[in-house]
């Protein structure tokens, strides 16, 4: 009996914390500039202020802070919903225990379990589960509301402003219905009618917000451009990696660049490594311990002169052909290392597996936790030739000369993710440090 008010309360400091997380954007100043249609993105600068891409920088970084703080709500989902069911069986107790004199079937009938699709079944699902369930869709709702939130600030729009506007408006009348519900539980005074018939009206509503959210972030997805994201590996573990849905033909030269970000110690692991049958490291880039950065081909190595791990974004290149084993190396549109003798005559196998974020023992797996990658990754593309300097500088500098490969093109649909990396929104030369 003694659990029942401070599992309310627990419910009245959730919902408050979530109001005030979902207002917490009314005092950001946000200054617009126009460019012209075939204007320069990177070099449009705001009248009487710092450079637009400093402005636009600091944008995305208020965005990127939101949408980890999102990733982290919802990894501390289970622990909330374990929470939330000990408070549902503690009210459940105090306030919905059948007067003595009742037979045991109705008891038997809750031992049966909660059916979490049925808000109105009062047999199957006691006020506090349901307040607990409500609790948790509309955190998810304000999650889902703050990361379009951050979209429309970035694509203003007055009506996708409005829509949001009437969006919060519904989240926070519901909110309110919850309190409500939680009073008058702690006093007694719901009925099992009216509780059918509030329960009914709040998932009509629940119903109803769902669906415009999901609208509008279906709209989201698809006004990004393929190529506009990045792979983020927050851990080093040996389950989380990215891989490329189609495989590299027979390759007597390649070019591979990328955008990387990584401050991991030692070493920021293995960006990408590609195996074939017969040979687990036929292609791979890694940077393991204190070692530097190396480039391995049919388990023959070359030591690369990149200096990225700093925690800022860098763009690098790895240049090779198969005559002579003759490779170069470029970090920031700038040539830093090359030489010769790198397997030379051996051509890059073809119907092997590509992976991000791990290297492979064996075909498409045996990973080693030690050699994972961790940090962010973005615009990983792959040529059958060797690029010149004028071809990689126009790539660092995200000229629109820049060509995407031609035997792996970095697009969002190529590749599939595994055991907690994440995809997030990256514009190059718009989002650097």
């Amino acid at each position: 009996m003694a659990a029942g008010p401070p599992g309310t309360l627990l419910v009245l400091l959730s919902l408050l914390s979530l109001r005030g997380r979902g207002q917490s954007f009314g005092q950001t100043r946000f200054i617009c500039t126009s460019v012209p249609l075939d204007g320069d993105m990177c070099a449009a600068t705001a009248p009487g202020t710092g450079s637009a891409e400093e402005l636009k920088s600091t944008v995305l970084q208020l965005r990127e802070t939101v949408l980890q703080q999102k990733e982290t709500i919802m990894s501390q989902k289970e622990t909330i919903r374990e929470l939330t069911a000990k408070l549902g069986r503690c009210e459940s107790q105090s306030v919905l225990e059948p007067p003595a004199g009742e037979g045991k079937g109705g008891g038997a009938g809750r031992k049966g379990g909660f059916s979490k699709n049925t808000m109105g079944d009062l047999s199957r699902a006691p006020a506090a589960e349901t307040l607990s369930q409500l609790g948790q869709t509309l955190q998810s709702l304000k999650t889902r509301l703050e990361n379009l939130e951050q979209f429309s600030r970035m694509n203003s729009s007055s009506q996708t402003n409005n829509l949001k506007d009437i969006l919060q408006n519904k989240i926070d009348d519901l909110e309110k219905q919850v309190l409500s519900r939680v009073n008058s539980l702690e006093e007694g005074k719901f009925s099992p009618k009216n509780e059918s018939e509030e329960r009914g009206k709040i998932e009509s509503t629940l119903t109803s917000l769902h669906q415009r959210i999901s609208d509008l972030e279906k709209g989201q997805k698809d006004n990004r451009p393929p190529d506009r994201f990045q792979l983020t590996f927050p851990l080093r573990t040996n389950y989380m990696y990215g891989k490329v849905k189609k495989s590299l033909p027979e390759m007597y030269a390649f070019s591979i660049c990328m955008w990387i970000k990584s401050n991991a110690s030692p070493g920021m692991g293995t960006p990408f490594s590609y195996a074939v049958p017969g040979q687990a490291n036929e292609l791979v880039l890694i940077e393991w311990g204190n070692n530097p950065m190396e480039i391995l081909i049919n388990d023959k190595v070359a030591k690369l002169p990149f200096v990225i791990n700093d925690g800022k974004w860098h763009h690098i290149c790895v240049t090779w052909t198969t005559r002579d084993g003759v490779w170069e190396a470029y970090q920031d549109g700038t040539q830093t290392g090359n030489g010769e003798n790198l397997a030379p005559y051996h051509p890059i196998k073809p119907q092997g597996v590509l992976v991000l974020g791990q290297e492979q023992d064996t075909l498409g797996g045996g990973f080693d936790a030690t050699q994972a990658f961790v940090g962010e990754l973005a615009h990983f593309n792959v040529w059958d030739r060797k690029l010149s300097p004028g071809e990689v500088y126009s790539l660092a500098t995200c000229s629109t000369k820049a060509l995407a490969g031609n035997v792996i093109a970095w697009a969002e649909a190529n590749i599939d993710i595994y055991g907690g990396a994440t995809k997030w929104t990256f514009e190059a030369c718009r989002q650097l440090n």
